[in-house]
């Protein structure tokens, strides 16, 4: 579990951790069939930070954001959001959450500001036509306004389902695979959209398939699999303790195998035989490249360049399921 986030205080008072906006504790779900695509997850997320929730198709991520909006009931556990409980205080959870689904569904045939405002009006809010525009601004979506949805493409589609879940002022977003079908610019203008948002103070959870929207933007990462949370870690701490370097030495002369000599460093040959891939972990005091220079020297095994790399959150990721699998 992440550590407490603390509020700032006067020296005489005692600083108190501040109460996270989503806490889900001991949660379980069974369908009918007798699936089970939850079991005990606990997770807390802070007030306005991005949590990323990373996980293969038919991992629960769906039906997690299901229950915390009030959408899908639990079988055992509870979810308080702000502080309520999400069955107890239904009505109120819910005016904390906008929902923004994978599925493009609004009615086509309506214009974007009808749409958009319509959308404050389900939850019983007042009609305030500056907020609506602020909205639509942010969003780059101002001068389609009066354009009917089905017009639009389906970046602009996915922008205005954002609209929609931002027009009843929530505190929290849900963003369900927001840039699912999404073009690569589209992706990340969308990017710049969700950092506006949570500089605004909106907290945001974000289910995703492209690694590197997680890296780009989450403070921290949740790995779903098979119903349940294998790991939550802030983004820099996960990369620095999982994430492993590569050294790259491209050779003067190919290799057919590597020298009995060099067995100890766990050395592959890349490249048809042309460079040597060493494979070590950053946590470690000493990394072993200053033995493994030296021991080449003694080899005979002359090298013109080296370059370093480090794993991706993709290859964490992968490398924690397949663990699970």
């Amino acid at each position: 579990m992440p550590a407490d986030d603390y509020v700032p205080c006067a020296p005489s008072q005692l600083c108190q951790p501040m109460q996270p906006i989503i806490s889900v504790s001991n949660l379980s779900k069974t369908y009918a069939s007798g699936f089970c695509a939850l079991r005990n997850i606990n997770l807390d997320v802070a007030r306005g930070e991005i949590f990323a929730l990373l996980g293969p198709n038919g991992a629960g991520k769906t039906t997690l954001i299901g229950i915390i909006c009030g959408i899908l009931k639990p079988t055992d556990g509870s979810v308080s959001v702000g502080g309520y409980n999400i069955l107890k205080d239904y009505r109120t959870t819910r005016a904390l959450i906008g929902l923004v689904p994978q599925e493009l569904f609004t009615e086509m045939f309506e214009t974007v500001w009808a749409t958009v405002n319509f959308s404050r009006g389900l939850f019983g809010k007042p009609k305030n036509q500056a907020l609506i525009e602020k909205v639509l601004r942010q969003l780059s979506l101002w001068d389609k306004k009066d354009s009917q949805i089905r017009t639009l493409s389906g970046g602009m589609k996915r922008r205005v389902l954002i609209a929609k879940a931002l027009a009843h002022e929530p505190q929290i977003l849900f963003l369900d695979e927001p840039t699912a079908g999404v073009d690569v610019e589209l992706r990340k203008d969308m990017w710049q959209v969700v950092r506006a948002l949570r500089e605004s103070g909106v907290t945001i959870i974000l289910t995703t398939h492209y690694i590197e929207e997680a890296e780009e933007m989450a403070d921290r990462i949740g790995v779903i699999n098979k119903g349940e949370i294998i790991l939550i870690e802030n983004k820099d701490a996960l990369m620095q303790k999982l994430g492993k370097k590569q050294l790259t030495l491209q050779l003067h002369k190919k290799l057919d195998a590597v020298p009995s000599a060099l067995a100890a460093y766990n050395l592959t040959l890349a490249a048809d035989g042309r460079e040597l891939v060493y494979t070590y972990d950053t946590q470690l005091e000493r990394t072993g490249i200053t033995s493994l220079l030296g021991d080449l020297g003694k080899a005979a095994i002359g090298f013109r360049d080296l370059h370093t790399t480090q794993s991706s959150l993709e290859d964490i990721f992968v490398g924690l399921v397949s663990e699970r699998k």
